[in-house]
């Protein structure tokens, strides 16, 4: 029988290991990145670094990902920084650097790329790989059936440590549904083939959350119905499913539990959105630090114009995003009259956005969004605002006009 292979590539706790890369003398500690620029190391006279630790924080600011060794302590990625802090005082604060990660990101897929050139992106540290074209994956290899496919998958391993110094987990299995299961398996360093005739003993056992889809309120639904385990979930009829979940979800969850998915492996899709957000250090307010906001306001429309223009998109929606202190949500977009990539657009119609949207908490974090993306090369040109080269900073608005802000609106999201 010829099965069809795809793999899930997960590189192990990637923001981290790249850290390491740099500082190996933190190899073995809790360490954890999200820090901003203050919690930089410093080098001393005598040669050696001196590091942040996470006892010392003070902010509302959240951990972007930790090293196995913060996670053993049970610090995980989007907990408070405060609340690491009493699990984990003693950890070592690294502040994020997304432009080390991005280049190491590229690097990572290029080197996959060489052995596998089909390739779904999922991220900057996740893809899937279309295994079944390439010479020798259907083989046995002495006793092994599938040995031909697991010594592929060890030579893209190797090749990726090669080109990184990182390691990274791969699950190989018939498709994107299992694999990403798999992946999980066995980290870190880890390589799992599974097929379907595996899925009763190495996948029912597992917790039904651990199913790509399923998230945090159809975990609690699921428990509630007194399903735990995908084992729970396989068990369950699928009309019963159906008449608690609806058709469409109902169905998948049955199907998911079985393992099956037919979904191929997509090698490019065009984004939706492109989006740039930052969380504060400390809780802001709009009124009481309007000039900060303003100018951290403006250069996310300013990075956003940039990535626009640099992935060869404009776009027809603009947006914001703000999450507040008590981590409620609110969004909010409009559709603007011709395409843009230009940076002072940006900024006009995210500010309008913001005027929609209440202002009288303080925010934890604050984004802007472009949607309706098209290529540019695909709007004729009298649809398209022109972008003008001047810096931002120079048609720079104040954040808002505090007396037309609104104090009390129904928050979105």
């Amino acid at each position: 029988m010829t099965r069809s292979w795809v793999a899930h590539l997960d590189m192990d706790a990637f923001y981290a290991s790249v850290e390491l890369l740099r500082y190996p003398e933190l190899r073995g500690q809790p360490v954890v990145i999200g820090g901003g620029q203050r919690h930089q190391p410093v080098m001393q006279d005598d040669g050696t670094r001196h590091f942040s630790v996470l006892r010392d924080y003070a902010g509302r600011g959240v951990v972007t990902t930790a090293t196995y060794e913060a996670r053993a302590l049970g610090v995980h990625s989007a907990m408070g920084m405060m609340k690491a802090a009493v699990l984990a005082p003693q950890a070592v604060l690294l502040p994020v650097d997304f432009e080390q990660y991005r280049a190491y990101s590229r690097r990572f897929k290029a080197a996959v790329a060489e052995i596998a050139p089909i390739i779904e992106d999922r991220g900057v540290d996740e893809i899937y790989i279309d295994l079944n074209a390439l010479p020798g994956v259907h083989d046995a290899v002495g006793d092994d059936p599938h040995g031909g496919v697991r010594a592929l998958a060890q030579r893209i391993k190797d090749r990726v440590r090669e080109a990184t110094g990182l390691s990274c987990s791969v699950g190989v299995t018939p498709n994107k549904l299992l694999s990403k299961l798999c992946s999980d398996l066995e980290k870190p360093d880890g390589l799992t083939v599974l097929t379907e005739e595996d899925i009763p003993v190495r996948i029912w056992p597992l917790p039904a959350k651990r199913i790509n889809g399923i998230g945090p309120k159809s975990t609690a639904r699921l428990e509630a119905l007194g399903i735990h385990t995908i084992g729970d979930l396989a068990a369950a009829q699928p009309a019963w499913l159906i008449e608690q979940f609806g058709a469409n979800y109902g169905a998948w969850l049955h199907e998911a539990a079985h393992g099956r998915d037919e979904r191929a492996v997509v090698t490019w899709r065009e984004p939706k959105s492109i989006s740039r957000e930052t969380t504060f250090e400390r809780d802001l307010h709009a009124r009481d630090d309007r000039d900060a906001l303003g100018e951290i306001f403006t250069r996310l429309c300013e990075k956003l114009a940039g990535d626009l223009v640099r992935k060869g998109y404009v776009a027809k929606t603009i947006g914001v995003k703000l999450r507040y202190t008590d981590f409620k949500i609110a969004t909010r977009e409009i559709t603007l009259a011709a395409h843009t990539a230009d940076a002072r657009d940006i900024r006009l119609w995210a500010g309008r956005c913001l005027k929609k949207v209440p202002l009288d908490q303080r925010l934890r974090l604050l984004g802007v969004r472009a949607g309706a993306l098209c290529k540019l090369e695909d709007v004729p040109a009298v649809e398209v605002a022109p972008v003008l080269k001047e810096p931002l900073l120079a048609y720079t608005l104040p954040l808002f006009d505090w007396e037309d802000a609104p104090t009390q609106r129904t928050m979105e999201g």
